[in-house]
């Protein structure tokens, strides 16, 4: 006699907990297992999906491990050359100044080749969002030293551990562009924990509506691991973020409304 199973009961609209957003497509995403990359995709997409702006909005990828956003975003995506997102994103935004405009960057394209694009862009108050993907390394290209590699920390550049004296402080690029007067929204979240991505998710929702009231530049930072490029599982990678990268870059907003906040 064949074995009966009880059929799961059906989802509906009444009873339906969580359903994938309409603005990610279906393609599988290439990043590594236990990456932040995804959750980070999925908060931009299911914000753009809650404001009802998905035919309104384009995003900006430039090179690194984001170099394949627009396969995954199911909105228009313009490709940037490397570190050049927001002079790119600046001429959208000019032109279409009607468009939701973002770009979506990591820590070597942003903080290091991309340093003068994104200071300048900040400076002018470009109304536009840039969220910051930094986990510390060049996750893309074989886990080099980046701007933004911790004192200490081994990468296959500086597998003794990073040398400040000959290589120079990590940058604290989010830091800098919180004083410069063109941002408006300047933060730092993390999405390695359900409490972490629903802050997140609350800073990348205030960073668009600040560009839909026409407030000027939305910067959102989000820490995030690197397990491949750090050589660990992504629970220890976790942990290494938590315990390693958290006291160096605090979590948390910098400046709000356009006045910096004072965490003393």
């Amino acid at each position: 006699m064949a074995q009966t199973f009880d059929r799961p009961e059906i989802q509906t609209p009444e009873n339906l907990v969580y359903s994938k957003t309409t603005c990610l497509t279906d393609n599988v995403m290439h990043y590594c297992p236990g990456c932040g990359h995804g959750t980070a995709h999925r908060l931009v997409a299911e914000v753009i999906e809650e404001m009802g702006i998905q035919s309104e909005t384009i995003g900006v990828a430039p090179v690194g491990c984001s170099v394949l956003a627009y396969n995954y975003f199911n909105f228009d995506v313009q490709q940037a050359a490397h570190g050049r997102a927001p002079a790119v994103a600046t001429a959208i935004k000019r032109l279409l100044p009607e468009k939701y405009v973002f770009t979506y960057q990591g820590d070597g394209d942003l903080a290091a080749i991309g340093t003068a694009e994104t200071i300048h862009a900040c400076n002018r108050g470009e109304n536009i969002v840039i969220v910051f993907i930094n986990n510390g390394i060049y996750g893309m290209t074989g886990g080099q030293m980046a701007p933004t590699t911790l004192p200490g920390m081994p990468t296959s550049t500086s597998p003794y551990g990073r040398d400040v004296e000959t290589m120079g402080n990590p940058l604290k690029i989010t830091e800098i562009v919180a004083m410069l007067p063109g941002t408006h929204f300047v933060t730092r979240q993390a999405v390695h924990t359900p409490a972490a991505v629903r802050k997140t998710k609350k800073s990348l929702r205030m960073a668009f509506e600040n560009q839909k009231l026409n407030k000027g530049l939305s910067f959102v930072e989000i820490l995030s691991n690197c397990n491949s490029g750090w050589k660990l599982s992504p629970v220890k990678a976790n942990k290494w973020m938590v315990d390693n990268m958290f006291p160096f870059y605090e979590l948390g907003d910098l400046k709000v409304n356009g006045e910096m906040i004072n965490k003393d």
